[in-house]
């Protein structure tokens, strides 16, 4: 197997979103918060080893409904990222990695129910987290 190559480039990204592992990103908000530190780095760049990081499973994908740009969340730490399903709070942002019996309850249902066949790594909830409840 080939080593990975490690440019300067993917390193400020992975360290960016390594420091906010409960947010999500499009390219251009990593392109101007990674790109103002380093004048070097420009927006292809960004795409690209965002696009290799996600190959690698390091980084999940995902584009949200009614939404144009690409999502990137860090997820090196959850190798089963792309197999389970995720909350997203309307408010600050964080996600949250649903893996319980819930969710495979869930599942089910929308099978038996509905006749759907769900994909995980599509589904997205969105609701307000108990932090953001409580700061009204």
């Amino acid at each position: 197997m080939k080593a990975e190559y490690r440019t300067k480039a993917r390193s400020r990204i992975m360290e960016h979103l390594k420091a906010h592992p409960d947010r999500r990103f499009t390219a251009g908000e990593i392109y101007k918060e990674i790109g103002s530190q380093a004048e070097s780095i420009d927006r292809t760049t960004v795409y690209r080893n965002l696009d290799r990081l996600c190959e690698q499973g390091k980084l999940v994908k995902y584009k949200e409904p009614n939404q144009e740009a690409w999502y990137y969340q860090y997820s090196e730490e959850c190798s089963r990222c792309n197999a389970h399903m995720h909350a997203r709070c309307s408010e600050c942002g964080r996600i949250f990695h649903l893996e319980n019996e819930f969710v495979e309850d869930f599942e089910r249902k929308m099978q038996s129910v509905y006749g759907l066949d769900m994909n995980p790594s599509k589904s997205l909830i969105i609701g307000k987290c108990t932090d953001c409840n409580h700061k009204q």
